[in-house]
């Protein structure tokens, strides 16, 4: 049982947006000033007890919030920033991190810009606002300014999997608590990102355009924003993907007055502010002193219309889950049991994947470190020739090696300088799958077209997981 809900009188002015009819949450209308301080005031004991059980919450950071410290863009926390370098299956970025150590270690949040954008150019000035209050941001570039959402949430993944475990601040982080935001197609890389790791604590799609899904499968905390005058991802546009997501899964949508696509670009709005940083700190610090500014919206100024799943409790602080193990999962039934063609150590080959007919290529015959492999026709190119050897390597080049940005679901599968680490170390099993060493997770490929960008992803041994080493002689 979600509460009781209040349904104020309609504004003496309206602002465009009409309620979608849909089955999710409850629609807040705009209410006069006094109304919603009478709400508040009435909200005073519930607030008094939020903030009672926070004091057992090992994951607080920072002061008692107030309304006008959740809109401030300069938080309680002092912070710095580093750069990240290219080849960690995104194309570079920044880190803004709190200098405090005194407070342990903070929850983290990678954020995409939007399609042929950059973030130091459009959401850079997210970073220093979410790190002064008690965040580890990302900001990420994307390895090619023309990538879609699905590309966009694997790099949004290899950016948190880099930052957790060789950026360094990993110190500074929780593995377990971590978040994806963007804006545009980068917000439909944040969602993207939710629907394939459902362990992430929040996702905030801003303007978000997601041509490949809707949010069916989303089972993490979800918050969408749109623009009133946005022509670009309508407000139409982003109520039926917020409808789309599952009843059960927490969620809050709003819609800014007068903002067009780029509300953000470049500068920091103040709704975002004051309603984004709440839902990241309820769930990602399971904070609940901050569920008083959107249950209800504590300030419903230029905003058109508000909806939610409130009271938007987070989930009780839980011991983290095991590491996954570095044995690959058993071969499912039903999977073939017969060993994939394959010749000798030391043979180059093709690595051709059943589902598609594709092999395994390097873009370009790029021989760059970080460059990401696709499927493409085979053509029996240098760049699509691999050498399995006897340490397990897939080597292409002579000198490059297949390698793992990282250990989780999605993360990014590149060519790298060969180092012998396990990251570089891959198991061709019998039933057609190709599993890494450090992960126990298996090469994966979420279309069968020219382009298609590999990744890794829990082992199922269903066809876009397996692959046959082809000799080319």
């Amino acid at each position: 049982m979600r509460g009781q809900a209040y349904h104020p009188p309609p504004p003496e002015r309206t602002h465009a947006a009409t309620a979608h009819p849909g089955r999710r949450g409850r629609l807040v209308k705009l209410a006069a000033a006094g109304v919603a301080a009478a709400v508040a005031g009435l909200l005073t004991m519930t607030v008094a007890s939020g903030s009672a059980s926070a004091a057992d919450n090992p994951y607080q950071r920072g002061p008692d919030p107030t309304r006008s410290s959740v809109a401030a863009v300069n938080g309680p926390f002092a912070n710095t920033s580093v750069a990240v370098p290219t080849g960690y299956g995104f194309n570079g970025g920044r880190i803004y991190y709190p200098t405090d150590t005194s407070q342990g270690t903070f929850g983290a949040i990678a954020i995409s810009p939007g399609y042929t954008a950059l973030f130091s150019v459009e959401l850079a000035w997210m970073g220093p606002w979410l790190a002064s209050h008690g965040f580890v941001v990302i900001g990420i570039e994307t390895n090619s300014r023309n990538d879609f959402d699905t590309a966009r949430g694997t790099q949004l993944l290899a950016a948190l999997d880099y930052l957790t475990q060789q950026s360094p601040v990993r110190d500074r982080v929780d593995p377990n608590r971590l978040a994806v935001s963007g804006h545009s197609m980068g917000g439909g890389g944040a969602l993207s990102a939710a629907i394939r790791r459902s362990s992430l604590k929040a996702v905030v799609g801003i303007a978000p355009y997601s041509p490949s899904s809707n949010l069916a499968n989303d089972r993490v905390p979800t918050m969408v924003f749109a623009g009133q005058a946005d022509t670009v991802v309508t407000p139409s546009y982003a109520t039926g993907l917020y409808n789309s997501l599952p009843a059960t899964t927490e969620s809050a949508y709003l819609e800014v007055a007068g903002a067009d696509h780029g509300f953000m670009v470049g500068r920091s709005n103040p709704v975002l502010i004051r309603t984004m940083l709440p839902f990241l700190k309820m769930f990602v610090d399971n904070d609940a002193r901050y569920s008083q500014f959107l249950c209800p919206l504590a300030d419903n100024s230029g905003v058109v219309s508000y909806r939610s799943t409130c009271p938007l409790l987070p989930t009780t602080p839980t011991t983290p889950p095991p590491t996954p193990s570095d044995t690959p999962p058993p071969t499912p039934s039903g999977t073939p049991t017969t060993p994939p063609t394959t010749g000798p150590p030391g043979t180059a080959s093709l690595v051709v994947g059943a589902q598609s007919g594709r092999c395994l290529d390097v873009p370009n015959a790029s021989r760059a470190n970080g460059t990401r492999v696709q499927l493409w026709d085979c053509n029996r190119q240098a760049n699509q020739q691999w050498t399995y050897t006897s340490t397990r390597q897939l080597r292409v080049y002579g000198d490059m090696c297949l390698d793992a940005a990282g250990s989780g679901n999605g993360a990014a599968v590149q060519i790298y300088g060969c180092h012998g680490q396990p990251n570089q170390q891959w198991t061709v099993n019998a039933n057609g799958t190709i599993s890494g060493v450090q992960s126990g997770r298996c090469l994966d490929v979420w279309s069968t077209a020219n382009g298609a960008q590999v990744q890794l992803y829990d082992c199922h041994g269903q066809t876009n997981q397996r692959f046959t080493l082809t000799p080319v002689a």
